[in-house]
């Protein structure tokens, strides 16, 4: 395999051949997939229902299977080391812009949606969902959204984001993946003692269709799933640290495979606890008026907290393909970012403070998740490998494979320009 030239343009020491074991890589590609996205599966549930949704977190979770062996199979048949260096053997320039391009719209909009969730968790979403910061000290201007959010983004997120090897964030990875593992737990407990106590809410098994634009409306949830399982823009530095292709692939089997589960547990657990009253980010719903004694009060603060730590351990692992895009994107002709400490350092400040003003300006996730499952991380995950697919400069895809690819990229495309045209229709509905 060539050097590596993962967004740098360079060979680079960031991300030198490492024989990691396969524990580290799940770890590191579990992180990758797992973040803002379980927030929103729950909901997910409550709009197509239980069965509709666990039938489509198991296909898109296949879909993206086969995308990544896609790309890992094209990639070591090549001389490219990047998802750009990849898209651009294939069609060029345009190619290798494209999926930059992707990639800075995802990976923004997941720190972006990181930092709101943090935000709901520490300081609520108004009077009705106050934050753990409100409910234990009451409401004041330092515990507010704005203060909290930047307090966050100064002393913790700097810290961690000033690592300049994606493989030094592979312990804080397995922490992340620990905390989600800790929050399904936990969520299932409560629904099962909700359950023994007849507490909970009946799930819906199939979807309420009361009209056509209802049936529309299913087709939103699709961005939210495909947005879960996006982590093509790791792909890369993650397989190359790892060494050989075989151990990258069962390494992304296994992540898939965990990830589900934890995606359709969280799922049907938030559904039976919260019903029809759940909302589009699950730990808003997590605060003390959901808690019916001083324990389940306590529980609810653990859920909320242990997933907002979940989350800044995962921001840096997708800021660094952020930064590395972004750099590879302006400075291509520049040294290694890693040997430029100014260039590191403002793009570093940079990203913190655009992520920092957005969360604080956009009211909701779900805003971001549509938008981005929509367009650009559907790109990511199934247009482009399917592209390379069918484009087959080496000559190695089989007539399967192409097959494959050609209903992968339509079915992404069809229900992409649904879901853009259901979301565009209701925000013209609700402004007039």
């Amino acid at each position: 395999m060539a050097p590596a030239t993962i967004a740098t343009g360079a060979a680079t020491p960031l991300l030198r051949r490492h024989k990691r074991a396969v524990p580290g890589a799940v770890f590191n590609v579990s992180t990758s997939i797992i973040g803002a996205g379980i927030m929103s599966i729950p909901a997910t549930l409550k709009l197509l229902g239980v069965v509709p949704a666990f039938f489509m977190i198991v296909l898109v979770g296949l879909l993206v299977d086969i995308s990544v062996e896609y790309m890992l199979r094209f990639t070591y048949s090549g001389d490219s080391t990047s998802y750009a260096g990849l898209m651009k053997e294939s069609f060029g320039w345009v190619g290798s812009v494209s999926v930059q391009i992707c990639v800075m719209i995802t990976n923004l909009g997941a720190l972006i949606m990181y930092l709101i969730i943090i935000g709901d968790v520490l300081s609520g979403k108004g009077p009705e969902h106050l934050g753990v910061l409100q409910e234990w000290f009451g409401i004041h201007w330092w515990n507010t959204r704005a203060v909290a959010i930047l307090f966050i983004v100064v002393f913790v997120m700097l810290p961690l984001v000033s690592y300049r090897r994606v493989e030094s964030l592979w312990l804080s990875s397995g922490v992340s993946v620990f905390l989600a593992v800790l929050f399904v737990g936990i969520c299932s407990a409560m629904a099962i003692i909700a359950i023994v106590r007849g507490e909970t809410k009946s799930p819906r098994i199939l979807p309420q269709l009361d009209d056509g634009a209802s049936f529309f409306n299913l087709f939103t949830a699709v961005p939210v799933i495909v947005t879960a399982f996006t982590f093509h823009f790791n792909v890369h530095a993650i397989g190359i640290e790892l060494g050989r292709p075989a151990d990258m692939i069962l390494a992304v089997k296994i992540s898939l495979i965990l990830c589900a589960a934890i995606y359709f547990s969280i799922g049907i657990f938030g559904y039976l606890l919260f019903g029809d009253s759940t909302m589009d980010d699950i730990l808003v719903n997590f605060n003390q008026t959901s808690a019916s004694s001083t324990i389940s009060s306590l529980m609810c603060d653990i859920i909320r907290i242990s997933y907002a730590l979940h989350l800044v351990l995962v921001f840096p692992l997708i800021n660094f393909s952020l930064r590395a895009n972004i750099d590879e994107f302006l400075f291509s002709k520049r040294p290694v970012l890693a040997m430029d400490a100014k260039r590191f350092v403002f793009l570093t400040l940079a990203l913190l403070v655009v992520s920092y003003v957005l969360a604080i300006t956009i009211p909701s996730i779900s805003y971001i998740f549509q938008f981005m499952g929509s367009t650009s991380a559907v790109c990511l995950a199934f247009i482009f490998p399917g592209a390379i697919v069918l484009r087959d400069i080496h000559g190695i895809s089989t007539r399967r494979d192409k097959i494959i690819a050609a209903s992968m990229i339509a079915l992404a495309v069809v229900t992409s320009s649904i879901a853009i045209s259901t979301n565009i229709y209701k925000m013209t509905v609700n402004s007039s």
